[in-house]
């Protein structure tokens, strides 16, 4: 906890939710002196499979190995183009760089901040081999729109799902969307581990391509068929995830609330998050929007109310980025106006009311 009023967020309440089932997992998994790969993964990833519906599942030591590891398994090599979003953290875009493809940028649909599938198609040339998009803030842009895309021009399809794991989408759950899902476990995701955690969803053939790359390239004990990464998810982790599922989505219907009465309250004083068609949003981040972004910001700040801004700066404008800039004026826009504030899930009803009643303030 910080020291404002109302912080952020409240990363200790879920080790407090859960904290026996957390402490016996932490201390068996040092009693057994398993720390990395065996048993424990073994059913963590069954576990993940049985709660998204997904064929298969390999973790990884974090969400941008699960990207790296994914485009890998997929073939992307270098020069292959990538379609992409530039309204994301760098890692969408560093792993696309990081296995030597070019990510090709696509502006987003303003009312949503996802990509504007519409404008896709015109991004397509001959080096394009997949389109990795996001379900940015919790939720998924028009997928049957990308996948149609994708099987008329034999593209692959990878989802960054680092901010939407458990959100439903016309009735099927992340995780059996796409040709490769990759969620982040990272701390201040929704289910969030104790350091960086991941995995990549996929059918079985995929997924064992998947384990080979997080795993050095490793085909068999002694046998190295590609130069791969130390991409393994520690046991540590994926026990303190495996401890804390079994509460998700308690947590995801507290929080689906508090997000409703922050819609229902704010409607006519900012704008306010759109939902896209199909999509149940698990709100990873509650994101307003208002042109006097700033000045709100300074406001709530002197209430005690923290607040965050995700994405401050366009991916696609960032130095490490800049080679493969293209105009995409809707996030160059967007960046200057949103606002994350305070959502998560174990906030009072005071609590969530004064924050309404700051910003209409």
């Amino acid at each position: 906890m910080s020291g404002f009023k109302i912080p952020y967020t409240n990363l200790y309440q879920q080790y407090v939710d859960c904290k026996q089932d957390i402490d016996q997992t932490i201390a068996e998994t040092i009693e057994t002196s398993q720390f990395i790969t065996g048993h424990y993964v073994e059913l963590f990833e069954s576990e993940l499979c049985k709660y998204t519906g997904a064929s298969a599942c390999a973790s990884t030591g974090s969400g941008t190995t699960a990207l790296i590891c994914s485009l890998r398994a997929a073939g992307i090599a270098p020069g292959d183009e990538v379609i992409t979003t530039p309204m994301t953290f760098v890692a969408t875009t560093e792993s696309i760089a990081a296995v030597g493809a070019i990510p090709v940028f696509v502006d987003i649909d303003p009312a949503t901040y996802l990509i504007d599938a519409t404008k896709i198609e015109s991004a397509i040339t001959s080096k394009t081999r997949a389109i990795l998009f996001v379900d940015l803030y919790g939720q998924c842009p028009d997928i049957k729109y990308i996948k149609d895309i994708c099987t008329e021009h034999n593209l692959i399809m990878i989802e960054d799902a680092a901010q939407s794991f458990g959100n439903i989408y016309n009735n099927s759950m992340v995780g059996t969307l796409s040709d490769y899902t990759c969620v982040s476990f990272n701390p201040v995701k929704n289910l969030g581990a104790m350091g960086d955690a991941g995995c990549v969803f996929s059918n079985t053939d995929n997924i064992e391509n998947v384990r080979m790359y997080r795993d050095h390239g490793r085909s068999s004990r002694y046998e190295y068929e590609h130069v791969g990464y130390n991409a393994r998810i520690d046991n540590l982790q994926a026990n303190i995830v495996r401890a804390k599922l079994p509460y998700y989505k308690t947590w995801l219907d507290r929080k689906k609330s508090i997000c409703d009465y922050y819609t229902d309250q704010l409607i006519n004083t900012v704008q306010i998050p759109k939902i896209e068609p199909g999509n149940l949003h698990v709100y990873y981040s509650y994101v307003i929007r208002t042109k006097n972004r700033d000045k709100l910001k300074e406001k709530l700040h002197n209430a005690g109310i923290q607040t965050n801004i995700q994405y401050a700066t366009a991916t696609h404008t960032q130095p490490a980025f800049c080679q493969w800039y293209s105009t995409c004026p809707e996030t160059e826009q967007a960046v200057n106006e949103i606002l994350s504030i305070p959502s998560w899930y174990s906030m009072s009803d005071s609590q969530v009311e004064y924050v309404v009643e700051q910003i209409k303030k």
